[in-house]
């Protein structure tokens, strides 16, 4: 077996389970869990009625690169989105459709990392643990940058030299999760000019991007930044983007990868050899997610109804603010074990511990103090996890 999976961590929800195992909740108050960023919103009818009407797609083998009508609807949502200049995102070289970004996230870092050369993948810390899962299994070390005094984004200048010169990849993710933080083009713009003089890629995770407060300032994304500095052709920029959460179609496992042509050239082939080409329905059917915007509107104002309600309930007992995008709160809490488990056995709301996305870390795990709320049950359901965490705090 690969020596590697051996550094790998317990997935987060497997240690949920086993600190939650042999508790039993109140039999009779319904439970609500709150802990996965599954969204619970009702899927688009119309992208659901795309799929079922192209069924006879899985007669055949779909190409990896995928049909071209999806690669021009990714291109054009891209353009329209950030603002982009005309044309400069190649439909048949800078987009490659991926069943959705997690797979995605993994099969990149091993297709680019260079394991003969002792290199560093550079990530948030909390973070995704898929970053630091696939930094092992390539044979990269990880680095957890240090957190700005806000604790919202990293803190990429206090990232030693020696750190960037054996980085080979920089992973952002912005939206955050968990903080909800928004990475502005200030900020994507420096991780740029880092990767230039260091000479890495930066990979920004961006799943979140369609969900945030103030419809008029949607986030900026990396393709964006790289556009206003004058780098027009991406170069050593990918985003990752996902329907799971803009369109609430976990279940589709429907993203994209778009970015630098030389390095999605290289990535092709890769998933050439890895066998991960998207189901023809499946495209027909993001074809048309990507196409509509009316219902990602509506997707952000059930986000919006749920963060007015709860906010206001749980500022009774704790401090916490909506984030600026994203669907998490992040408070601290005190032990965040100890209050996941109370929670639970007395509420019947199941939150996760924030050490369980994050590590240690000089100064501590940024993390252990922490819970994150994943409000993606209903509107109603939400606010009544608001009110039994009020309860369980008093």
């Amino acid at each position: 077996m690969n020596p590697a999976l051996s550094k790998l961590q317990p997935y987060p929800f497997e240690r949920l389970r086993a600190l939650l195992a042999g508790v039993q909740p109140p039999a009779n108050v319904p439970h609500i869990p709150l802990y996965i960023g599954e969204p619970r919103h009702a899927p688009p009818k119309f992208a659901l009625d795309a799929l079922t009407s192209n069924l006879d797609g899985f007669g055949s083998y779909p190409l990896t690169l995928g049909i071209p009508q999806l690669r021009v609807s990714i291109a054009n949502w891209l353009t329209r989105r950030f603002r982009l200049p005309k044309d400069s995102v190649s439909p048949e070289t800078m987009v490659l459709p991926v069943n959705g970004t997690r797979e995605a996230l993994f099969a990149f870092v091993q297709a680019i990392i260079d394991a003969s050369k002792q290199p560093l993948l550079v990530m948030p810390n909390p973070f995704y643990q898929i970053y630091e899962g696939a930094a092992f299994l390539a044979g990269a070390e990880p680095y957890f940058m240090p957190m700005s005094t806000d604790a919202a984004l990293p803190d990429l200048d206090r990232v030693p030299a020696e750190v960037w010169e054996r980085c080979q990849l920089l992973f952002l993710c912005s939206p955050s999760n968990p903080t909800g933080a928004v990475a502005n083009i200030e900020y994507l713009q420096r991780a740029l000019e880092l990767a230039e003089r260091y000479d890495f890629v930066v990979a920004s995770d961006e799943c979140y991007s369609e969900i945030y407060s103030d419809e008029a300032n949607p986030p900026a994304g990396l393709l964006q930044a790289a556009a206003a500095a004058g780098n027009t052709s991406y170069q050593r920029c990918v985003v990752f983007h996902s329907l799971s959460k803009r369109s609430s179609l976990p279940g589709m496992r429907s993203g994209f990868v778009a970015g630098d042509a030389k390095l999605l050239k290289q990535f092709l082939l890769y998933r050439t050899y890895h066998g991960s080409a998207m189901p023809q329905p499946t495209q027909m059917a993001s074809i048309a997610a990507w196409d509509d915007e009316a219902h990602v509107v509506q997707n952000r104002e059930l986000y919006r109804q749920k963060f007015a309600a709860v906010v206001p309930v749980l500022r009774e007992v704790i401090e916490v603010d909506a984030p600026e995008a994203a669907f998490y709160l992040w408070p601290r809490v005190g032990d965040g074990e100890q209050f996941t488990r109370g929670l639970f056995e007395r509420h019947n709301v199941t939150v996760l511990p924030g050490s369980y996305i994050a590590r240690n870390m000089p100064g501590g795990n940024p993390g252990q103090d922490r819970v994150r709320i994943s409000l993606v049950a209903t509107v109603p359901e939400c606010i009544e996890a608001a009110h039994r965490i009020r309860d369980f705090l008093k």
